[in-house]
């Protein structure tokens, strides 16, 4: 997985995890409601790439 990322990926991935530890050092409830907005986006964003793929024959 970590080499279909890319650098980008990566270093957006260690930004993304980054971010999220301040907040939750400063408040672990913030932190947690981050964590499932940006879990239900990616689920969001996981469904729309299958499905265009799937309409284009990709999948």
């Amino acid at each position: 997985m970590i080499d279909k990322l890319g650098t980008a990926g990566i270093v957006g991935l260690l930004l993304l995890l980054g971010g999220l530890s301040l907040v939750a050092w400063q408040a672990p409830i913030v932190a947690v409601g981050i964590a499932l907005v940006l879990t239900g986006t990616g689920l969001v964003v996981k469904g729309l790439t299958t499905t265009l793929m799937r309409q284009f024959g990709f999948a």
